[in-house]
């Protein structure tokens, strides 16, 4: 398996104005990132709009993402959902050859109990596949706790990694200072990165690092090096525009910082908004001082 360590991004989905699937942009986007120190590419997570694309769409990104990348990074594919046996059959059935792993993200809506997470994810540790736990309690409704967490560790080599965005940082500490050896841990939250990659973990899953992806591979390898100086100096100057980007829900921002660039079109899909011209103005100034 290839090493996926340092700056992986969770690629949008770029659309047409008819709200279509942007092929043009999403090429744009995908050498946009490997030319500029991107590390890994994670296809269909939740940034990529993935709840309203259509099984035909997801498909297509999934082969059009394959076809462009050329084996040049790693990649990672989102397969997640909140009926375990249903995520189960779709890791069995896809072809996961061009993936090194799949983002499976902790069951939505339902709530379960630590008993019922524990039992998701050893089910579907049961396919043999090599698993990313994604715990992101702000959209599903329930923590993932560190205790579960190293239980599932312990329990199952092939859960080897989390991409952990929970409520409290202490939680990525608690994680990371008791993990076993194989099991390692990423941040999901971007402003997160450097405090956590500098207490021991890989690095991070991020939605700003595909339009800043120079600045946030160099803060994250300035980490593992131990230039903690430096590192912060990166984080300081990203630190505000990575607050405004979720300011409106994601991927509106991203997008809206995507969209000035010239990587793609300003478009996302209802239930989905825009950005409001207030926080475009903001971005864009931030920007300019970046």
């Amino acid at each position: 398996m290839r090493n996926l360590k340092g700056l992986g991004v969770a690629l949008v989905t770029p659309f047409n104005e008819d709200l279509s699937v942007d092929f043009d942009s999403l090429t744009k986007l995908v050498e946009f990132n490997i030319n500029n120190g991107t590390n890994y590419l994670v296809v269909l997570g939740t940034t990529a709009e993935v709840a309203t694309l259509t099984n035909e769409e997801k498909k297509q990104v999934i082969q059009h993402i394959i076809k462009v990348n050329a084996q040049r990074l790693p990649l990672v594919l989102g397969i997640g959902g909140n009926d375990t046996l249903e995520v189960k059959r779709q890791i069995e059935e896809t072809d996961l050859s061009a993936f090194e792993a799949v983002l499976s993200v902790s069951p939505y809506y339902n709530r379960p109990s630590q008993e019922g997470l524990y039992q998701h994810y050893k089910m579907l540790a049961g396919t043999g596949k090599q698993i990313i736990i994604y715990n992101v309690p702000s959209r599903t409704g329930q923590n993932l706790e560190a205790s579960t967490t190293l239980r599932l560790a312990k329990d199952f080599p092939n859960l080897f990694l989390i991409k952990e965005a929970g409520p409290n940082i202490n939680q990525y500490f608690d994680i990371l200072r008791q993990k076993p050896d194989h099991f390692n841990l990423v941040s999901g939250d971007d402003e997160f990165t450097l405090p956590v990659t500098l207490a021991g973990g890989q690095g991070v899953i991020s939605v700003i690092g595909q339009g800043y992806p120079k600045e946030f591979s160099a803060m994250v390898q300035l980490a593992f090096d131990g230039k903690v100086k430096e590192a912060y100096e990166i984080h300081n100057k990203m630190v505000e525009i990575t607050r405004m980007i979720f300011a409106e829900g994601n991927p509106a921002g991203i997008k809206t910082i995507l969209a000035e660039m010239g990587i793609v079109k300003n478009y996302v899909r209802l239930p989905l908004v825009v950005a409001t011209e207030g926080l475009k103005n903001k971005i864009k100034a931030e920007m300019a001082k970046i």
